[in-house]
């Protein structure tokens, strides 16, 4: 199979799948291909589609082709003092820049700093009809076409290829400093909803096996004080910063699990959910992760009480949906979306929601 490392080799291939309506199955670095429906199609592989195309360190913005190692952006960023705000999981060695947009998925810092598609500036894309489109630009203000690069993010491949993406980047913190106390679940919610109606510099709060803890970010004598402040007031201890990072790449004991993961966002100040099965809150409340044998239309509804949504994160399931299923309205606005922008549906049919 030759290379698809050019901009033509890929819409080569997919004008033949879009003539001959052929599903094609895309892919980059295969680190996240647990997440969603297993998809038949034709192979799209982009990891070879990979360099940086532009990065301005004093505009703090990057563009790169979709194949690109997130490692090399990390690594190049790291060298200016910046970083990726929306703090992407990996998931393995292999992580792409396109596979970061594509799934969408944000660490801890993401209430903080914001999302994965809250720093998406542009993308170039190849749409269901083979043609190559640009959306948004390199700049903040840019508004022509803005929401459908938006679009991109967690969409799973569904809606086009993504060629090149534009991102937004920040300055690194001067420091940073972890806090951990031991205490229960609930105590922990009230003292996450605490925390974030003072002005601190939070920049994480996450509650595992009977502890809360807590980041800060920002100026070095800032966090320096805050540290003294709460050590003194709270108690509690320093730790060190390594436990962010395997939280966000589910290295923690909780996700070596052979059971169903599941995925909850809901407000973060929601009290405890009466769910039977193990918890850990990230997101200062806003993300709980339950591994749970609960039936999963229970965890579904449970969610939706709660005025949230639940996935089922890893592929020990049971029911027929990864994705809380679409209704009314909203189905139909997938629909429509699904159908403008890949007629044929050739693009990762299924990976996101049956029928689409």
């Amino acid at each position: 199979m030759s290379k698809l490392d050019s901009e033509e080799a890929i819409q080569e291939k997919v004008q033949h799948a879009v003539a001959k309506k052929l599903p094609l199955r895309i892919e980059g670095g295969n680190t996240k291909l647990f997440y969603g429906h297993p998809v038949e199609g034709e192979r799209l592989c982009l990891k070879d589609y990979r360099g940086i195309v532009s990065y301005e360190p004093t505009e703090l913005v990057v563009t790169a082709r979709a194949g690109t190692p997130l490692v090399e952006i990390e690594a190049m960023l790291e060298k200016e003092n910046q970083m990726l705000a929306c703090d992407p999981p990996h998931f393995g060695a292999g992580a792409t820049w396109g596979g970061m947009v594509a799934t969408g998925l944000s660490g801890s810092r993401r209430p903080f700093t914001g999302s994965v598609r809250d720093f998406v500036l542009g993308t170039k894309i190849i749409n269901g009809r083979a043609e190559v489109v640009k959306f948004g630009g390199e700049v903040m203000k840019n508004v022509a076409g803005y929401d459908l690069s938006r679009l991109m993010a967690g969409s799973l491949g569904c809606l086009g290829v993504l060629l090149e993406i534009s991102m937004k980047v920040l300055p690194k913190p001067e420091c940073e400093q972890t806090i951990v106390k031991s205490m229960s679940l609930q105590q922990a919610l009230e003292e996450m909803t605490r925390l974030s109606s003072e002005w601190l510099p939070l920049s994480g709060a996450a509650y595992y096996n009977e502890q809360l803890y807590i980041r800060f970010s920002g100026g070095e004598s800032v966090v320096n004080n805050v540290i003294k402040n709460r050590m003194t007031t709270d108690g509690g201890e320093i730790i060190e910063a390594s436990f962010w990072n395997d939280l966000n790449e589910h290295r923690l004991h909780f996700f070596l699990t052979q059971k169903p993961l599941w995925r909850i966002a809901v407000p973060p100040a929601t009290p405890p959910m009466q769910i039977e099965g193990e918890w850990l809150v990230d997101w200062s409340g806003g993300l709980r992760w339950l591994v749970s044998d609960a039936d999963s239309a229970e965890i579904v509804k449970a969610a939706k009480s709660c005025k949230g949504h639940a996935t089922q994160f890893n592929r020990v399931y049971k029911g027929e949906h990864l994705f809380e299923p679409l209704e009314g309205v909203t189905k139909q606005l997938h629909t429509n979306l699904k159908q403008a922008m890949d007629p044929m549906g050739v693009f990762n049919p299924g990976r996101l929601y049956r029928g689409l």
